[in-house]
């Protein structure tokens, strides 16, 4: 809907994870989130967002809350005089086939952002970015010494540890310094795969209030299927948070957390000795919804 020179847009976040893989559902090839006009037969935010990402993808969606509201005068300017205003959601799903009228396809998310995976070990990639950025840093005399700390606090440079949880703000320093396509740029750094407009970013910020949100809320089981074993679930929360997890550690914060109760069924799929099943304890999903 378009409100004097102001045009409402409506962005879905929609996350899985497979084989122990975090994916986003895209449209365009992979260019694009779902998105549609916020138009005047939506009831609602949240239902107009819900009739776009059915057209578009034909996926459900189930857990969905509202993100983020992007109205920067310089980003994703595509109206004469106007502005457009970017309201985005984030969906956690269960992946299925897509067959919507938008060229849907389900993406990893770290084809997007290679330097946010870490579960190897620290990506080879940042490299390339670190010493770009030092270059960008360096072109401004005036600033040099507030953009390397923000870099240095972004990146977790020197002496300053990796945040896992600082993904938008390491990809606005990339797109300050012009290292992505989004920014315009040319050179041969451009790291990770491009979106349209600002979608990359809204993803960006959809990946940083998953990180931040699993380690107080038990969202991650929004992801999960009925049934799992305490390694895919430990292997989904590392694909979400791009880390590695000591085993027996995530183990016992699990039996502490009393989120998990045994189905009784083992699985033999592990490829080792029979592997218990669990779910999510019903108690929990209950408490969850009261606050």
């Amino acid at each position: 809907m378009t409100i004097g020179f102001a045009h409402a847009e409506l962005i879905a976040v929609l996350v899985a994870v497979t084989g122990g893989e975090p994916r986003v559902m895209t449209i365009r090839s992979g260019e694009a989130l779902p998105s549609g006009p916020f138009e005047m037969g939506h009831r609602t935010l949240q239902s107009g967002l819900r009739e776009w990402v059915q057209e578009q993808t034909g996926h459900p969606v189930g857990y969905l809350e509202q993100l983020y509201t992007f109205a920067d005068r310089d980003r994703n300017n595509e109206i004469l005089g106007g502005r457009t205003i970017s309201i985005s959601y984030l969906g956690l799903v269960r992946e299925q086939a897509a067959t919507g009228a938008g060229g849907p396809a389900w993406h990893g998310w770290y084809s997007y952002f290679p330097w946010e995976d870490w579960r190897a070990g620290r990506p080879a990639v940042l490299n390339d970015i670190v010493a770009h950025l030092v270059a960008w840093v360096k072109r401004d005399p005036i600033r040099q010494e507030e953009r390397m700390r923000r870099t240095n606090f972004a990146f977790g440079l020197g002496e300053v540890a990796w945040n896992e949880d600082l993904v938008l703000q390491r990809y606005e320093i990339l797109y300050e310094a012009g290292l992505v396509k989004e920014a315009g740029c040319l050179s041969d750094a451009n790291p990770g795969r491009p979106m349209f407009a600002d979608h990359r970013r809204i993803l960006a910020t959809g990946i940083a209030r998953l990180r931040a949100k699993i380690k107080y809320r038990p969202v991650v089981f929004e992801l999960m299927p009925e049934s799992f074993t305490l390694l895919q679930l430990q292997r989904s929360v590392e694909a979400l948070a791009g880390l590695t997890l000591h085993k027996q550690n995530f183990r016992r914060l699990i039996e502490q957390q009393e989120l998990v109760e045994e189905t009784g069924d083992t699985t033999s799929e592990t490829g080792g000795r029979p592997a218990k099943l669990f779910r999510y304890r019903c108690e929990s999903r209950e408490y969850e919804s009261q606050i």
